[in-house]
Order: structure tokens, then C-alpha cells, then sequence
């Protein structure tokens, strides 16, 4: 078990020593879960803002001020670490390189941290676990590969609705139903053209950020969420942005039947998202069984009706399951959530308004763009990468070299992005490779 292995570390004083990026509200919330977990700590904070991130490891971490350790020189932070003290630093190259760190993790929703982190430290020979989804929809297959090859684990944890479906596809598929639809129960309406101006007040309520609020309500977190899993499983979307249904715990297997027994499901391995309070914030597999003995067993068990069931867990707790999955790759080399060599998916660059030349895009949940999920065996029939739609994971910052009108994909060509970046560098080589292998 999970939590004997950790005790031990713990009782052994050797806990799991783990390199955190990002102490923002997610960070933040990382490092108060650790606090907590018998036979792991953080080891290396790495944030731009160290003055907030040694202020985060002592209010949430519990950390006591002298044992943190804030630097940029490789010798002080190794000296620190020798010591048993926890360093902070701006510098991620400074954190690859130290050692004593069982693992890596970025705990940021921005692709260019995430990619950043990852190519780091996989270049450096060590384990990654990934707390941010929108790096690995954007080049999750190009860090896996990379990973492989350099002979270090890669992986998403658990905890967002990626990790916890696989939890629920391996169950499902490991008693050999037919997985037809993977799915979320969305915890807001859907509003394509939400902003943090529409969203400004309910997010000051929740003491959140407006666009974090607003990438929730236009869809585009859905859309890297529900695109994370499908490129780990091969499913697919049933159409540009999903179906989205209204659907309670009583409808949702009949709403996600096949079409030709009544249902909205057009083909077996489908994902989507459900709308309405029922269903709200949990994660769910909707399945055929064909074996008489056991639907007749299921109808009894109330899991569903006729051949069709699902199973629904009601609750994800964002970074807070987090540690479990670090303590799984680090102490038995389990992963949680590893794409596949071929993305089923991708999350595409929606204008949510008319762009001008020379606009720079903003960022997930504002004012200029929104992701909208799209079937990737659609996206590649088109000649040239400049003709393609641009991933919304490499929008945030690009600038428009061509107009868009609002509703409006924004392709590669549209754009000029910082092609020094690793997202951008990481997307370019993934892009060649399988345009390779399909040659």
C-alpha cells in the first residue's frame, strides 16, 4: 500500500524529495497538500516571484523560516540540501542540476512552464509528474517520447479529471466492459464568450481569478481536460467542442446509449462532458454490457439500465491527490496518465472576437481566444503546418500576423510565436515526427 511505503519513508527519515515550479494558486495549494503527506517534502521551489514562494513554504507549507534556503549559486542550494533545507530559486537550471530530487513536477496550468519543466529535466536524466494538463495536451506525446528515450518516467498525476478518468478507464476496461463515452460533469453553464468582465463578480465571491473563472465557463479547461484523456485512451470527440449534454446520474447511460439503441453516442470510445448540478465536478464511464448475467447483476446494483451503465465518481481534487501519484512513480515506477505515441486530439485556437495585425493574444479564459477540442485525424488532412489550426496551448503571447474574425480558427500561419520557447520548440519536433512516420 501507498500510504505503508510512505510511512516507512517517513519512519526512515529518507522522504520523497520533490522539485515543485509554480507557486501561484495551484503551487500554493500543492505545497499545503505535502504538508501533509507522511514521507515526502518539498525539496525546490522554483518560482520567478522567490519572495512569494518562501512566503507559500512557510503560511502553507509549514516550513520554518530557517530551513529555507533562497538562491541562485549551485553550491549554496547543494550545500542546502545536504542540510535537510529547502531551497528556493528562480532558476530551473539551477534545480535540474542538483542532486538528491526523486522527482520533478509543475504545478502551473500554462503549457510554456509545463513544457519548460518537463524538457529540463528530462534532458537531466530525471522523473517527471506533471500537475498541469495543458502541457501535455499541447506536446505530452513529444515529452513521452523524449522520456523514453532518455530512459526516465514521464506521466500526469492524478487529482485534475484526466488522472481520476484513467483511474475509472482502468477499471471499466480491466473487467472488460466496452467503454462508449469518458466523461466530466461540467461545473458551470456553458458561456462561449465568457470574459473576466462576465465572470469578474462569482469569481471575487470564490476568491479566484477571473480568467482562471473565465476558462472555466467558455469551455477551454473542459476542452484540455477532456483532450488530455483522449489522448491517453485513443478516444475521440464526437464533433468539433463535444455534445455537452444536460444529464443527471439517472440519464446519463441512456443519453450516451449508442445512437442505434436510442442514445447520442455516434461510435464506441468517445469522450465528452455532461452539464446540470448532478453530475457537477465528478468524472465518469458510461459502458455496454452484452452479457446477460451480468447486466441483469448491474440493472440490480443500480449502476444503470438495460445494457447500458455508468460508473461515476463525484468528486476530483485538483492538486490535492497529487502526491499520490508522485508516490506511486517514485516508489513502484507506476504512472498515471501517459499519452499515446499518436494524439487522438487536439485543443484548437477559437478567435472569441475580431483580431487585428500586430494584437498579441492573451491568455486562457480572456478576452481574445478560447480552445475548442477537435478530432486530430480531422486536423490533418491539411497541406503544410501554416495552414493548420494553431494549438490554443502556444496561443498565449503569439501575435497576429494576418486578421481573424471572431468565431474563426487561428492557424499557424495567423501567427508569430517565440520559436525559442521549448512549448514551441517541443510542438514543432512532435509535429515533424508523426508527419514522418505517416510518410
Amino acid at each position: 500500500m501507498i500510504s505503508t511505503q510512505l510511512a516507512a519513508r517517513e519512519t526512515e527519515g529518507n522522504p520523497i524529495r520533490v522539485a515543485s515550479v509554480g507557486s501561484g494558486w495551484m503551487g500554493t495549494g500543492f505545497l499545503a497538500a505535502v504538508r501533509h503527506v507522511l514521507g515526502m517534502e518539498i525539496a525546490i521551489l522554483v518560482d520567478d516571484n522567490v519572495g512569494q514562494a518562501a512566503e507559500a513554504l512557510q503560511t502553507l507549507g509549514g516550513v520554518a523560516p530557517e530551513r529555507i534556503v533562497t538562491t541562485d549559486s549551485p553550491g549554496k542550494a547543494q550545500d542546502a540540501l545536504v542540510h535537510g533545507k529547502i531551497v528556493v530559486t528562480p532558476s530551473l537550471e539551477l534545480a535540474v542540476a542538483m542532486n538528491g530530487i526523486d522527482v520533478f513536477t509543475d504545478v502551473t496550468p500554462s503549457p510554456a512552464s509545463g513544457a519548460a519543466t518537463a524538457l529540463a529535466a528530462i534532458d537531466a536524466g530525471r522523473d517527471v509528474v506533471l500537475i498541469n494538463i495543458e502541457a501535455d495536451v499541447t506536446v505530452g506525446a513529444e515529452l513521452k517520447d523524449r522520456a523514453r528515450e532518455a530512459g526516465v518516467l514521464y506521466s500526469v498525476s492524478s487529482g485534475d479529471e484526466p488522472g481520476c478518468l484513467m483511474e475509472l478507464w482502468d477499471f471499466v476496461t480491466s473487467l472488460g466492459y466496452t467503454p462508449i463515452v469518458i466523461g466530466k460533469g461540467k461545473n458551470n453553464p456553458l458561456d462561449t464568450n465568457a470574459t473576466p468582465d462576465t465572470v469578474r463578480e462569482s469569481a471575487e465571491k470564490a476568491d479566484k481569478d477571473p480568467f482562471q473563472v473565465a476558462s472555466y465557463v467558455d469551455g477551454s479547461k473542459t476542452m484540455f481536460e477532456m483532450c488530455c484523456v483522449a489522448n491517453a485512451t485513443g478516444c475521440r470527440p464526437m464533433q468539433p467542442g463535444m455534445i455537452g449534454p444536460e444529464a443527471t446520474q439517472e440519464t446519463v447511460s441512456g443519453i450516451f446509449a449508442l445512437e442505434h439503441d436510442g442514445g447520442r453516442a455516434r461510435f464506441a470510445g468517445a469522450v465528452d462532458y455532461v452539464q446540470g448540478p448532478s453530475m457537477a465536478g465528478g468524472v465518469f464511464v458510461t459502458v455496454r454490457v452484452d452479457d446477460p448475467r451480468i447486466a441483469r447483476d448491474l440493472n440490480y446494483l443500480k449502476v444503470g439500465s438495460g445494457n447500458y451503465f455508468t460508473f461515476f465518481r463525484p468528486y476530483h481534487l485538483w492538486f490535492l491527490e497529487a502526491p499520490i501519484s508522485i508516490a506511486r512513480a517514485v516508489l513502484n515506477r507506476e504512472t498515471t496518465l501517459v499519452p499515446l505515441d499518436h494524439p487522438a486530439a487536439d485543443v484548437v485556437t477559437v478567435a472569441k472576437r475580431d483580431l487585428v495585425v500586430g494584437e498579441t493574444l492573451d491568455t486562457f479564459g480572456g478576452y481574445t481566444f478560447r480552445g475548442v477540442i477537435r478530432d486530430a485525424a480531422e486536423l490533418s488532412g491539411t497541406t503544410g503546418i501554416n495552414t493548420r489550426p494553431l494549438p490554443a496551448g502556444l496561443a498565449p503571447g503569439a501575435r497576429l500576423t494576418r486578421p481573424v474574425a471572431a468565431g474563426e480558427i487561428v492557424t499557424w500561419g495567423d501567427v508569430e510565436l517565440d520559436e525559442g520557447a521549448p512549448v514551441v520548440r517541443l510542438r514543432r519536433a512532435q509535429y515533424s515526427r508523426l508527419e514522418g512516420e505517416q510518410q
